[in-house]
């Protein structure tokens, strides 16, 4: 969870950053207060829309992933829980009681 909201802090910076550095571009660009108002809404609209699909494209993506790692869960979950058909099931050994050696008698 702490990426998302790293990412999300970032994102927001990024943003703000982006705006604030535009519109001191355009007010200390040398053009009259109407085309610098109207450059600003322009700009202002067009970054917004922008916003808009990073943000539907970022869910979309996200939704993605966290399908693809329930997905990835459940298949791993599925392995735990039966043995492989892959892998050959060991038989229960019998044991059998140990025999003593046979030691030959020596007659005297």
């Amino acid at each position: 969870m702490s990426d998302n909201n790293e990412f999300g802090a970032f994102f927001s910076g990024f943003l703000i950053g982006g705006l604030v550095g535009a519109a001191v571009a355009l007010l200390l660009a040398p053009q009259s207060g109407e085309e610098t108002r109207e450059q600003i809404r322009d700009k202002s609209i067009e970054l917004r829309d922008q916003a808009e699909v990073m943000a539907k494209d970022a869910m979309t993506t996200a939704e993605d992933l966290q399908k693809r790692g329930q997905v990835i869960l459940e298949e791993q979950k599925s392995r735990v829980s039966k043995p492989s058909s892959a892998e050959p099931k060991e038989e229960p050994k019998e044991e059998k009681p140990a025999e003593e050696p046979k030691t030959k008698k020596k007659s005297s």
